[in-house]
């Protein structure tokens, strides 16, 4: 379930995908984008970018959530009920999910909580099928589930965008009760669509926390994974916003394909030509501890830098005393599915788009999120501490 505004971006992000594919790195540009003046580096605005979807991600950072403050799966912000009485039906209920796939750390943490979370329901049977990252496989998967007429709710998280409308509508159109979450299709049809804030909210974050920490002249590093992912493009495009409004000095943008040795090299590069590096904005934290090493290899000062929840960033923040801050993209959002579709299928009402509050680690809390028993790429925002199976079925000890 998409709103207007978003629909708009993602119309626009199906360009933007063919547009981008390619690029290795984007260039100073002089002119200005949709988010602002041009800053020094930051190149010219996304095309997925969308004036209206920002302004509503930055406000919803400061609005409190409904829900119970110690389950933050629980809390929506701003929500819309929406009547979900034609879906009510008596149990065993078999609910299937068609996932993107499984394959990486915090598609991996998400998974497990999301298991951890269907055995908390009794009369509940999880049925997943894994495209392993393939929109064919994806397709076929919500066929054949659909065909089984086996699945009293469907749970869907969409491996691209555009690609899985179809599949989503052809579910809704059989009857069945969908819960779409993380990413999103161009439909509004699901019965519920669940996630956190966003990218934007993600973006502004941590690039409002470099402005603040790296002065006006010093040198910002900007770290991407890919060009035309919609949730990475968002994040970058907020970040644009706000260094372009404070004209900040933004000397690269680098994508790096989320490889660790290539983090190193761009690293190692960028301090050669410029003696030194001020700040390192990243669109995701997978391989924020690959940047921190290579300033330490050159034997430079590590720089204000923003990662994500997983341990091995929060444990060497922690022991190192870094200037540092975490923007989240939380792994309990995984429980939420589960939960609203047992809920549908009671006749409950649920959020038609259930925001998810979207924490930040600061020095503040930071404590609280490190969690020396558990491994290195396991992320902290799980939700999963108090679940049966806590620590072992997530790799802790």
């Amino acid at each position: 379930m998409r709103s207007p505004t978003t629909l708009r971006r993602l119309a626009l992000g199906a360009a933007a995908v063919l547009a981008l594919a390619g690029c290795n790195s984007t260039a100073p540009d002089d002119g200005e984008g949709d988010g602002g003046p041009a800053g020094s580096g930051t190149g010219a605005q996304s095309s997925f970018f969308v004036q209206a979807d920002y302004d509503e991600q930055v406000k919803q950072r400061e609005m409190s959530p409904t829900g119970p403050p110690d389950s933050p799966w629980l809390q929506a912000i701003a929500p819309q009920m929406t009547d979900t009485a034609k879906f009510t039906k008596p149990g065993p209920h078999n609910i299937c999910f068609s996932n993107a796939a499984v394959n990486n750390p915090w598609r991996q943490v998400g998974w497990t909580t999301m298991q951890a979370e269907a055995k908390l329901h009794p009369g509940v049977t999880l049925t997943a099928v894994d495209a392993e990252g393939k929109d064919e496989k994806q397709i076929s998967d919500i066929e054949g589930l659909i065909a089984g007429n086996k699945c009293s709710a469907l749970i869907v998280s969409p491996n691209t965008t555009k690609a899985l409308t179809p599949a989503v509508e052809k579910a809704c159109a059989a009857g069945l009760p969908v819960v779409v979450f993380d990413r999103g299709v161009e439909t509004d049809c699901a019965t519920t669509f669940i996630h956190p804030i966003g990218g934007y909210a993600f973006g502004a974050t941590a690039a409002e926390f470099l402005v603040e920490k790296v002065k006006k002249s010093g040198k910002i590093l900007a770290l991407r994974i890919l060009p035309g992912v919609d949730v990475l493009e968002t994040r970058w495009s907020a970040a644009k916003v706000v260094f372009d409004q404070a004209g900040a000095n933004v000397v690269g943008v680098e994508f790096t394909d989320g490889d660790a040795a290539k983090v190193k090299t761009i690293v190692n590069d960028y301090i050669e030509r410029f003696g030194s590096i001020d700040g390192v904005w990243m669109d995701a934290g997978a391989t924020s501890v690959a940047a921190i090493e290579a300033f330490e290899d050159a034997g430079a000062e590590v720089p204000p830098i923003n990662g994500e929840d997983q341990q091995d960033f929060l444990k060497i923040w922690q022991e190192k005393k870094l200037t540092a801050i975490a923007a989240t993209y939380p792994t309990y959002q995984w429980r939420t599915p589960v939960i609203a579709a047992v809920d549908i299928l009671a006749g409950k009402q649920v959020p038609k788009e259930w925001v998810l509050p979207q924490p930040t680690i600061t020095d503040a809390n930071l404590a609280q999120y490190v969690l020396p028993d558990m491994p290195p790429l396991h992320y902290a925002l799980c939700g999963c501490e108090k679940m049966p199976g806590f620590p072992g079925a997530w790799g802790g000890k």
